[in-house]
């Protein structure tokens, strides 16, 4: 079966990849540039794609009965904005595929982002617009909703624990996610490439508050939690400021609100690995 991924060296594309080429797929790995996959060497076909040009995506799809795409805006970006990424680019590579004649559209969303007041969130809101495309088309989707990664959550707190103090919202620091490996997370994609028409909320399966994950991380590191508790409303401010705006940081900040005030806890839970022993290994690593 030949599947097509995009966005497939990011770090959960590069998983799904590892998984695709295991498991014999006929893979073509796109995405704006290639980097070494650990497993996959030979094993699949790299198309450099730029999916806000149409022109790139020709002929993509061709052949291919699935698609995955993991295709979305992470970081800061003054050129580009979520719409232009996770809706629109997404969108491209959609038309793409109903030319191709493709029966399987798997998408990476997010958790939550049909929630009442996520429209005022880019992160969240473009992921839901291409949502409600799809389930317009003709094509067979699934629609994966992680509710995070381990990864992110070690990388977002590390300056905090470096620094030796958390920063917090305050009244939310029971606000409660269980976010998922990314290898547990492609497999369940790989398994569930041919289902149709369903949405999974997914997450792995220890679920913690911010407050215990702030202690979770400094355990690790072996440093006392300290946690600044900042008002909910200092986050909306700081997204307005005009040179977080020009250096493409507002959507970030908003999304970041986002996730500390409202709970991310995934029904489909996934996986073996523990997130606790995650941090462990991560922030040990430094004390050895």
């Amino acid at each position: 079966m030949k599947v097509v991924l995009a966005g497939a060296f990011g770090n959960l594309g590069a998983e799904i990849l590892k998984k695709l080429c295991a498991e014999g797929y006929e893979v073509v790995a796109a995405d704006l540039k290639e980097t070494e996959v650990a497993g996959t060497q030979g094993k699949y076909t790299f198309v450099k794609i730029d999916a806000t040009d149409p022109s790139t995506l020709k002929g993509l799809c061709d052949g291919a009965e699935a698609v995955i795409t993991t295709m979305g805006l992470t970081g800061a970006s003054t050129r580009f904005t979520s719409y232009d990424i996770d809706y629109r680019g997404n969108l491209n590579l959609y038309e793409e595929c109903k030319r191709a004649g493709v029966k399987k559209f798997n998408y990476i969303s997010v958790i939550s982002c049909d929630e009442p007041g996520a429209e005022k969130v880019p992160m969240l809101h473009a992921k839901y617009m291409l949502e409600q495309e799809i389930k317009k088309g003709d094509i067979d989707w699934v629609i994966h909703r992680p509710t995070g990664y381990f990864y992110d959550i070690a990388k977002v707190f590390k300056p905090y624990v470096d620094k030796g103090e958390m920063q917090l919202l305050k009244g939310y620091g029971t606000v409660k996610a269980n976010v998922v490996d990314c290898e547990d997370f492609a497999e369940f994609i790989v398994n569930h490439i041919t289902d149709a028409n369903v949405t999974y909320n997914v997450g792995g399966k220890e679920t913690y508050t911010y407050e215990e994950m702030a202690k979770l991380c400094f355990d690790a590191a072996k440093k006392p939690l300290k946690i600044k508790w900042a008002p909910k409303w200092l986050f909306g401010i700081l997204a307005k400021l005009p040179k977080i705006k020009k250096a493409g940081k507002s959507d970030i900040i908003l999304f970041s609100k986002w996730t500390l005030s409202h709970d991310l806890v995934g029904d489909t839970k996934v996986g073996e690995k523990s997130f606790k022993a995650y941090l462990n290994s991560y922030f040990g690593k430094e004390n050895n």
